[in-house]
């Protein structure tokens, strides 16, 4: 495994460090100023648009898409360093370079799952920023994190599909570009359990689509939204099944290892940044005749959390050379290792961070709170803790079961 950057990784770091400290964070209180002058948490900021404009004139778009056809064709291993910076101002950052989530993903699904008229009417615009899309899979009524338990049917009428039932935390439904879902459901009940579900591409304005409310995050209401849906009667054409009817869990496989190492990535560099916060904070509050840093407990928190940043790291990015070197399948005892270990990692940071700063840590006049309540959802998203635990159980389990047979 190599440590070092790549020379082409070294070049858009390089890039995204100066677009950051000369954009992206100057920019933050202006988002800010906009998102309270509108009244709208939905609403789309004009500085978004700029910064946008700004990292297409510097070459700092579609980072994250490995194909050369639609971005630089970065591998993970180069990808992984420029998320941990854009994880730096998560709010921002992503957005501005065209690298959020979902879209990230949904873009790799039209690209490997899309059909050539998938791929001109929505792969297109969303590669270009124009419009935003969803991720339809979560359900209210069922443990989604064993994705076969998912229940909106999908049944066959002529050369159309027929979809029933209900969606939430249908993230990004809400952006008031977002123009498409990539939705999961279920087309037989009776294949075999990996073989029952597919998804679907379905326009957010297809007739017999409700959008019913937004889910807010501890409070928060993120401007992209997490959508709770009902789906009617909603009718699909046969030409908008993704890869066939039955395959909606071996591209749900597909969407999901990428993705992991750009959260993990970005919740890295919210660590990074809590981390600063923490150290700046304690060097210049003075408490009890000195300053906060001088208190041992404080010096031991900061020691830990360079520690443990650390090890986060290597570990997600090992995950990612794994990934470029023997694939997703090999690499996903490390995959789902790293989801659990980076934002359990940034989680505790934060919280430290928040305690340094004291009230002012749980205010809005800090990024801590904010970042904390969305490293605990993240926690959830993409399979909870407990779904990638035993993913690696079963793993290690394995090899003693050969042992067993062998003895």
């Amino acid at each position: 495994m190599e440590f070092g950057y790549s020379d082409r990784c070294a070049d858009y770091r390089g890039r995204l460090l100066d677009f950051m400290d000369s954009h992206i964070y100057p920019a933050e209180e202006v988002y800010a100023q906009q998102m309270r002058e509108s009244g709208d948490p939905h609403f789309d900021p004009p500085i978004i648009e700029e910064l946008k404009t700004e990292a297409k004139a510097r070459g700092l778009w579609n980072l994250f898409h490995p194909d050369p056809r639609f971005g630089p064709g970065l591998t993970n291993s180069e990808y992984a360093p420029l998320a941990e910076i854009m994880g730096h101002s998560a709010v921002l950052a992503p957005e501005a370079c065209n690298c959020s989530a979902p879209d990230t993903g949904n873009m790799e699904v039209f690209s490997l799952f899309g059909t050539d008229e998938h791929k001109e009417k929505w792969l297109a615009p969303l590669l270009d920023g124009t419009i935003r899309s969803a991720f339809a899979m979560t359900e209210p009524g069922v443990a989604s994190s064993d994705a076969t338990n998912i229940q909106l049917s999908m049944e066959p009428d002529g050369d159309h599909w027929v979809l029933n039932g209900r969606k939430w935390w249908t993230s990004n439904a809400l952006h008031p570009n977002c123009k498409v879902l990539i939705v999961m459901g279920k087309t037989d009940p009776y294949a075999a359990a990996h073989a029952q579900q597919s998804m679907m591409v379905v326009p957010i304005d297809a007739p017999g689509i409700t959008v019913l409310r937004n889910l807010p995050v501890f409070g928060y209401h993120d401007r992209e939204g997490h959508a709770e849906v009902l789906f009617e009667n909603v009718r699909v054409p046969d030409k908008d099944v993704l890869a066939g009817a039955g395959a909606g869990f071996m591209i749900g496989q597909a969407r999901l290892g990428p993705g992991r190492i750009h959260h993990c990535m970005r919740a890295i560099g919210m660590a990074e940044r809590a981390l600063e916060l923490m150290c700046a904070r304690a060097s210049l509050r003075v408490a009890f005749g000195k300053p906060l840093a001088a208190q041992s407990n404080i010096q031991d928190w900061i020691a830990e959390a360079r520690i443990e940043i650390e090890m986060a790291r290597l570990l997600t990015l090992k995950a990612a050379w794994l990934m470029d070197t023997v694939g997703n399948k090999a690499a996903r005892t490390e995959i789902a290792a790293i989801k659990v270990a980076a934002p359990n990692m940034a989680l505790k940071i934060v919280d430290r961070a928040i305690q340094v700063h004291g009230g002012g840590g749980v205010s809005d006049d800090f990024p801590l709170a904010s970042m904390y309540a969305h490293l605990r959802a993240l926690r959830l998203a993409d399979g909870p803790d407990e779904v990638h635990k035993r993913t690696i159980a079963r793993q290690e389990l394995g090899r003693y079961k050969k042992i067993g047979a062998q003895a």
